[in-house]
């Protein structure tokens, strides 16, 4: 296993942010309209992962491009910035560090590398993870109404399979103790080269990789203001369901 760091010029602190524009755990108790339009999700990142209202299909940013990856498993560019979404978790992008990876892995070995990476499990990282797969296995949730749990949901998930696929991976770590912000651990959206394909990561193995890493040390949560959210009872502990509808 080869492996190569590049150390890039550091953001100050307050740069290296990550935005939520709801907690996570409205959508897990099946709030999927808070008509939170991606110009403003713009406004504070080009890159990042969620959802879209009605739980229609996943969502990856990159580079300021917004793609919905639906239930059928195809791949949308989405132009209009009006567009609503209940879930979204972005930031601007710029990592300082990057690493290869040039021998084939498993999923749980790839895990726990990106782990050795990270030098704290107590603050927030995004990463890029761009390159040759093996395999991937990804899904997306077909569109719902609301108040349905998201763990319901996840159980009916349309599942794709790719083998000797090209694609980036996008996505978070999130500190286990955040875990009513946004999903603990890592958090990955896989779109195929081309942008055909795609969808929320459940398994992968890499081949030939870049990682990419960024370091986020700020959180800057949006409550919203939607009836639903503001007289929701959130005392119902979400981790094992989160747990069940993530993974």
């Amino acid at each position: 296993m080869e492996r190569t760091t590049i150390r890039r010029s550091r953001k100050r602190r307050a740069e290296n942010k990550i935005y939520l524009c709801a907690p996570v755990n409205s959508l897990v108790e099946g709030i999927y309209e808070q008509n939170i339009p991606f110009s403003e999700i713009k406004n504070h990142g080009d890159f990042g992962i969620g959802t879209f209202n009605d739980l229609d299909g996943e969502m990856l940013m990159m580079d300021g491009e917004v793609y919905r990856i639906s239930a059928d498993g195809t791949v949308a560019h989405i132009t209009d910035d009006d567009t609503r979404t209940p879930f979204a978790c972005v930031t601007f992008f710029q990592p300082s560090s990057e690493e290869t990876l040039t021998q084939e892995m498993t999923y749980h070995h790839l895990l726990k590398w990106m782990m050795e990476l990270m030098p704290s499990p107590n603050i927030f990282y995004a990463f890029r993870i761009s390159g040759e797969f093996a395999y991937v296995k990804t899904r997306s949730v077909p569109k719902q109404e609301n108040y349905r749990p998201l763990v319901e949901v996840a159980a009916e998930q349309p599942v794709f399979e790719f083998n000797d696929v090209k694609g980036v991976m996008v996505g978070f770590y999130t500190p286990s103790f955040m875990s009513s912000v946004s999903v603990p651990g890592v958090h990955l959206h896989f779109l195929t080269k081309g942008h055909t394909s795609g969808g929320h990561l459940l398994e992968c193995r890499p081949r030939n990789i870049k990682f990419e890493l960024q370091f986020l040390y700020t959180l800057e949560l949006s409550l919203p203001v939607a009836l639903d959210y503001l007289t929701w009872d959130f005392q119902r502990d979400i981790g094992q369901d989160l747990d069940k509808a993530e993974k």
